[in-house]
């Protein structure tokens, strides 16, 4: 599913009184709002869907595939996604 499904689908949740335009302002405000709280809190729980995390990743050595020479790769920070119980269930 891309970003379209997804606000055709949210649309379709909300009934047919709400337009593309307001179910595409409705995605984007519930991701940004995640951007934010990752940001600042460093985590983000949806309870029965999963929690957005800020982990580190430490230095390491690496291989140039095109080179095949040895690189140092900085550490440096990511976001992970673990899903709830009730999102693993339905997969």
């Amino acid at each position: 599913m891309n970003k379209a499904e997804l606000v055709e689908t949210v649309q379709k949740a909300l009934g047919n009184d709400t337009s593309k335009a307001a179910a595409e302002r409705s995605v984007d405000a519930v991701l940004e709002g995640i951007k934010k709280g990752v940001k600042k809190d460093k985590s983000v729980q949806l309870a029965g869907f999963g929690t957005f995390s800020v982990t580190k990743r430490a230095a390491r050595k690496g291989i140039n595939p095109r080179t095949k020479e040895a690189i140092k790769i900085k550490a440096s920070k990511t976001v992970k996604f673990k899903p709830g119980t009730a999102l693993k269930a339905m997969a």
